[in-house]
């Protein structure tokens, strides 16, 4: 794919953007068109390859490279964006690449190749972004981003890097209150960035009392990035068990009595179901911990928190139907229950 293509890509995206103006209903069958027409999915996201160019794009392209990225890699998210406003959806794209980016240092198919130095580096080319100076592609559209919310902060960016730097020195966690560290590093901050960009609904905090005390739920939405953290870190065992790495606190694997071993060997018997349950039980609390700040959020932005909690929740009710084998079944959100998921998540949204 060239730069040209993206650009052809864009265009093709902003002109059904342009009909949530003439058609009220667009905001509501747009998601649904994009899940239910291959071809038309086809045409928006991205090719099997990322597109390769050798100079900076325009702020246009880069976002529609971001909203690609996004749509590729975070299909259940990229889902619940669709239902934002575009300012805030093309925003999050900017934040969602730039995080994938980072995960990819540690993650990716070049990841042997990462050393603290490259995290440094990394971190510099943060900084740089910080002070209105894009370094690649992506870049262009943060860069836009951070001027057009100026809530956006550096520090969850750097605690993400930071995060990264924890997956090259360390492949276990001894206890639960390590783990979360981690978490909220990795996962945690793309909460508070997200805020900056969601907002919240002032109107509710208008009474004389309140002065200028807005209540941004913070630890709401901390606790929505952990829980999907906790999420991904049981959906992926077996994948993580391939490359040396055992999210699961060894502490808690000892107290239902289940070993490394056992989880290499890839061992599916009543100790790993008692210890997947007590998992799962724990990314609920956080789930249920983050609905109470959903009602906090701009009108505007409810349905896809919503839609995206709902989503993700859907993944931990998929690994109990496969009976918690994470090793040979993929606990994932079919196409019908996503769309089912869409209507209920729009009636919470009206009454939270």
């Amino acid at each position: 794919m060239t730069v040209g293509s993206v650009g052809t890509s864009y265009q093709l995206h902003n002109d059904l953007e342009i009909l949530s103006v003439t058609y009220p209903l667009a905001p509501i069958l747009y998601p649904l068109v994009l899940v239910l027409v291959p071809s038309l999915l086809q045409m928006l996201q991205l090719e099997k390859s990322l597109p390769i160019v050798t100079m900076l794009t325009s702020t246009e392209e880069s976002y529609e490279l971001c909203r690609q990225i996004t749509a590729q890699y975070g299909k259940t998210f990229y889902l619940a964006t669709l239902l934002m406003s575009v300012p805030k959806r093309r925003a999050i794209w900017a934040i969602y690449a730039w995080c994938r980016n980072t995960d990819e240092l540690v993650d990716g198919a070049d990841a042997d190749e990462t050393t603290p130095a490259t995290l440094d580096r990394w971190e510099a080319q943060l900084e740089r972004m910080f002070r209105g100076t894009p370094t690649d592609e992506c870049d262009v559209a943060l860069v836009d981003t951070i001027a057009r919310f100026s809530d956006l902060e550096i520090q969850p960016f750097r605690d993400m890097i930071t995060g990264q730097r924890m997956d090259l020195r360390k492949n276990r966690y001894n206890s639960f209150e390590e783990l979360s560290l981690y978490c909220y590093r990795v996962a945690g901050t793309v909460g508070l960035m997200s805020n900056a960009i969601v907002g919240v609904d002032e109107s509710q905090f208008t009474a004389p009392w309140n002065g200028l005390n807005i209540q941004i739920p913070t630890e709401q939405a901390v606790a929505l990035g952990i829980g999907k953290q906790l999420t991904n870190i049981l959906r992926d065992v077996g994948e993580d068990a391939e490359r040396g790495r055992i999210y699961l606190p060894l502490d808690e694997m000892a107290l239902f009595n289940y070993t490394e071993q056992d989880l290499m060997n890839r061992v599916v018997n009543d100790n790993w179901r008692a210890l997947m349950q007590f998992q799962i039980q724990r990314a609920r609390k956080y789930y249920q911990q983050a609905e109470s700040g959903i009602g906090r959020l701009s009108p505007d932005v409810r349905w896809p928190v919503w839609a995206a909690l709902l989503l993700y929740q859907q993944i931990l009710d998929s690994i109990e139907r496969n009976d918690y084998d994470v090793f040979n079944r993929r606990a994932y959100v079919s196409t019908p229950k996503k769309l089912w998921c869409l209507p209920g998540s729009f009636i919470r949204a009206q009454v939270k």
